[in-house]
């Protein structure tokens, strides 16, 4: 292979390590993302006193999000294997840093009900631009990084979500504080727009990229690296060759493919339980106050995000002591969901320092388990990676419309959340079930033409 630009004799013998800035890259990326996606839940309580807006129209607008980012998936998805991560990445940051900082001027229209429909607006427009994201995040990853390193790669970005809720937040909450809700739309619309032309700037393929030194590109490339990803020409022509909905039904109907999804679902539950009910659970089930529940809900995060990581370099580990690809990504899957049903205890104790115990230690799980998106770059067919990323986002994130409403529905029917944690940890168990019964071996698909 060829490389795109002449290279001095030491920069070809040193193998570099590009990959690593660019791991930290889509990192800091992914932690804004979910920061921007957090900004109502924090700002809500001095919005709702400037405009008067009550629980059901709050409702309606943190709603908004969940149902663009699950309906756009597919179409960000086809774009990416279309245009590339480059350009449909840079396009997606920059749009919903825009909408996060038009958020800032909705006091602007004059009365609360434009300023709900706007803000409503705003939040269903942030969605849609954000929903390339994580598929992005993960073409990215299978083209820099050998397969005995996507696991932590993956594990490194997918933890960002963890990092955001501890950093993010009291930042947030400072602003709001000190200078009033609109500071915290301005200032993360500033700084997203400045990372939306940072990337432009860093990012290219491995083998386009001018400080990738020869030995780390065959590095890369003989680990399994997708480094030329696809010219554009190529690109047309592998979406033309499969077909746009033929592609759709060839990955719905791969099992390895659905049983992966489903566990996404499956593992998202859990996610949506600690970013939706886990504070009310505090307050309403333990008797904590708001102050006390704001604290304890940080040390799942932080739990979740060392066990994120230390998913990762375990599912890799494996792999350098020469682990099937299987075993390496499905033991810390399955351990880690296993230990997550943990959760289920809750309802037999009454100590609250046990309780929070258990949540840590559940959430830590599910950090471990949380290995998809390493799956999914392992997986998914080289000329569709967005694609199948985003089909396994969009599974994973209907966990986000429906996983409130069961659980709102299980409390109200029983007065008590003991129904709501079994459900959870029964989802915990499912993605156990998926990954030892449904996807059997963990390998590449190819496509069918034609």
């Amino acid at each position: 292979m060829e490389m795109s630009r002449t290279a001095s004799p030491a920069h070809v013998a040193k193998r570099t390590k590009v990959r690593y800035g660019i791991l930290l890259l889509i990192f800091v990326i992914t932690t804004f993302n979910y920061a921007d996606r957090a900004t109502l839940s924090v700002t809500g309580s001095a919005m709702r006193a400037e405009f008067g807006f009550d629980a059901i129209r709050m409702g309606y607008i943190f709603s908004a999000f969940s149902w663009a980012y699950v309906l756009s998936q597919l179409p960000a998805g086809w774009l990416l294997d279309r245009f590339g991560a480059r350009r449909v990445y840079a396009a997606s940051i920059f749009l919903w840093s825009l909408f996060t900082l038009l958020q800032s001027s909705i006091g602007l229209l004059g009365s609360a009900a434009a300023a709900v429909i706007a803000l409503f607006v705003l939040r269903f427009a942030m969605g849609a631009a954000e929903s390339p994201a994580f598929p992005a995040n993960a073409k990215v990853v299978a083209s820099w990084f050998p397969t005995n390193e996507r696991g932590t790669a993956s594990a490194i970005f997918n933890s960002a979500q963890y990092f955001a809720a501890v950093i993010f937040t009291p930042l947030m909450a400072w602003l709001t504080h000190a200078f009033g809700w609109h500071a915290v739309y301005l200032v993360m619309g500033v700084a997203g727009l400045l990372l939306a032309l940072t990337w432009l700037k860093v990012m290219k393929n491995p083998a386009d990229h001018p400080r990738v030194s020869r030995a780390e590109l065959d590095y890369i490339e003989q680990g399994g690296g997708v480094v030329n990803g696809h010219t554009k020409a190529a690109r047309a022509a592998d979406v033309a060759s499969t077909g746009g909905w033929s592609l759709v039904r060839q990955l719905l109907t791969n099992r390895m493919l659905v049983g992966v999804y489903l566990a996404q679902y499956c593992i998202n539950v859990l996610t949506y339980f600690f970013l939706t009910w886990f504070p009310i659970y505090l307050v309403q089930a333990r008797g904590m106050t708001i102050l006390q529940a704001g604290l304890v809900a940080s040390l799942p995060a932080i739990c979740g995000f060392s066990g994120g990581v230390l998913g990762g370099v375990l599912s890799d580990g494996l792999i350098r002591r020469g682990h099937s690809l299987t075993i390496a990504r499905k033991v810390p899957i399955v351990g880690g969901m296993l230990l997550s049903v943990c959760i289920i205890g809750c309802n037999y104790v009454s100590t609250d320092w046990i309780v929070v115990a258990l949540m840590s230690l559940a959430f830590f799980g599910k950090g471990i388990g949380a290995l998809g998106w390493a799956v999914v770059a392992d997986t998914s067919p080289k000329e569709a990676l967005g694609l199948s990323g985003a089909i396994f986002n969009m599974f994973g994130n209907v966990a986000g419309i429906v996983t409130p409403i069961v659980i709102g529905y299980l409390v109200a029917k029983t007065g008590s959340f003991n129904g709501a944690l079994v459900f959870v940890g029964l989802n915990a168990l499912l993605t156990v079930f998926s990954y030892l019964v449904i996807v059997k071996d963990i390998k590449r698909v190819e496509l069918r033409r034609g």
